[in-house]
C-alpha cells in the first residue's frame, strides 16, 4: 500500500481515537461528580491497577506492556484533572528521582509541589496544601530512608500506593572532566556511587547536598563542580554528561510511597504497612513476629528505629503481603497486638511490580 494511503489511514484512526478519548473523559467527569457528592478520593490506586490489568489483557500488540501502561497512566491523569485539579508534593526539585517517581504514578496533568525536605512533603499533605505526597522509603543498595520512617511515627497520614523506580546515576558538569574539583549530590546518591568515585575521581572533594537537582544547579554555576543525578537533570539543566551509569551496582532500585489521608480497598494483590513496639521482655519480638507465621503471612520488610520518646526502646516497621481488610490479616494483627505496647496500621495499598516481575 502506498505511504500516502497509509498516512490517511492513520489520520482516520486518530480521529476515532480522539472521539473515543473524549467519550471516555465525559464518563470520567460523571464519575468525578459522584465522587464529589460522596467526598471520595479523586485518586483511587485500586481502580488504577484494575484499569491497567484490564487494558493489558485486551492488548494484542504490537505495543508492549510498558507502552500501554505509560499511555493509560496519562489518560487517567488527564481524566483526574477533569474531575478536580490534583496537587502532588514531592521531595526535591524537578528532575529528582522522587519527582520522576511522582510523574510515573500521577502523569503530567497534575500540579507538582517540590519540597526541600521529606518533612515538608508530609506537612503539605497534612495541611491540605497538597492532596498527595511522594517520598522515598528504601533503596535496594543503601537500605531504608530513615527520615521517612521517622515521619510516619508522628503523622496521621496513610500510605495509599507504592512506586518502584530503576535508578541510574550520571556525572554531569558545565565544564570538562579534567577541571572538576568537587562532586556534589544527595548523600544517598553519593553512597550508591562510592566505589566509582574512589576509582575514577581520586583527590576530588565529595560534598553532600540536599538533592540531586540542587547539585545540578551548582554545576551550572561553577565549571569546576560536577553533579551526580539523572539523565533528565542533565537535559533539563543543559549540562554535559561526563560519565553514564556510574552507580556501583546494576539493578539499583528505589521504592517510593504515595501518602494521603486514607487508603483504599483490596485488589487481591496488596501490601499492608504497620509499625509497632513490643513489651520490654525476653523473646517479645520473636513472639510478635510469630503472629505472621501463624496466619501464613509473608513479611516483605522489617526495619527498626529508636523510639524518640523512650531511650533504648525501638519501633519496628513491617510490610506484609495482603490487605488489612482481609480476614487473615485482621486476625494476624489482632494476635500481634497482644505482644505490643503500641501498633499502628500505616496503610494498605496495591503491590507495585518490581523490575524483576
Amino acid at each position: 500500500m502506498h505511504v500516502v494511503k497509509l498516512r490517511k489511514k492513520i489520520d482516520a484512526l486518530d480521529r476515532r481515537l480522539v472521539n473515543l478519548l473524549n467519550a471516555r473523559a465525559r464518563v470520567a467527569v460523571q464519575i468525578g461528580q459522584l465522587k464529589q457528592a460522596s467526598a471520595d478520593d479523586v485518586y483511587v490506586p485500586a481502580r488504577e491497577k484494575a484499569v491497567l490489568v484490564h487494558v493489558q489483557r485486551a492488548n494484542r500488540g504490537p505495543l508492549g506492556k510498558e507502552a500501554i501502561d505509560s499511555i493509560y497512566r496519562e489518560i487517567m491523569s488527564s481524566s483526574r484533572s477533569l474531575e478536580r485539579k490534583v496537587r502532588v508534593a514531592h521531595f526535591g526539585q524537578a528532575t529528582t528521582f522522587t519527582h520522576q517517581a511522582a510523574r510515573l504514578r500521577f502523569g503530567a496533568s497534575v500540579t507538582y509541589i517540590p519540597c526541600e525536605t521529606i518533612s515538608d512533603v508530609f506537612e503539605n499533605v497534612r495541611n491540605n496544601q497538597a492532596d498527595y505526597g511522594v517520598v522515598p522509603i528504601e533503596n535496594s543498595t543503601e537500605g531504608a530512608v530513615t527520615y521517612t520512617l521517622d515521619e510516619f511515627v508522628q503523622t496521621p497520614l496513610r500510605i495509599c500506593a507504592e512506586i518502584y523506580l530503576p535508578i541510574s546515576h550520571h556525572l554531569m558538569a558545565s565544564g570538562p572532566r579534567r577541571g572538576i574539583r568537587r562532586v556534589v549530590s544527595h548523600p544517598q546518591v553519593l553512597a550508591q556511587c562510592r566505589n566509582w568515585l574512589h576509582a575514577e575521581m581520586p583527590g576530588v572533594e565529595i560534598m553532600p547536598v540536599t538533592s540531586s537537582a540542587h547539585a545540578a544547579e551548582m554545576a551550572v554555576k561553577d565549571r569546576h563542580v560536577a553533579a551526580i543525578g539523572s539523565i533528565l537533570a542533565a537535559e533539563h539543566y543543559h549540562l554535559q554528561e561526563l560519565a553514564a551509569e556510574i552507580q556501583d551496582l546494576s539493578g539499583n532500585m528505589t521504592r517510593f510511597l504515595v501518602i494521603g489521608k486514607s487508603f483504599g480497598s483490596p485488589t487481591g494483590d496488596d501490601k499492608t504497612s504497620i509499625f509497632f513496639a513490643v513489651k520490654h521482655k525476653a523473646g517479645a519480638l520473636h513472639s510478635a513476629l510469630g503472629s505472621f507465621k501463624k496466619y501464613r503471612l509473608n513479611m516483605t520488610k522489617i526495619e527498626s528505629r529508636p523510639n524518640k520518646l523512650k531511650a533504648w526502646e525501638y519501633l519496628f516497621f513491617v510490610d506484609i503481603e495482603g490487605h488489612v481488610e482481609e480476614q487473615r490479616v485482621r486476625n494476624a494483627l489482632r494476635d500481634l497486638e497482644r505482644h505490643c505496647t503500641l501498633m499502628t496500621v500505616l496503610g494498605a495499598y496495591p503491590r507495585a511490580p518490581e523490575a524483576a516481575d
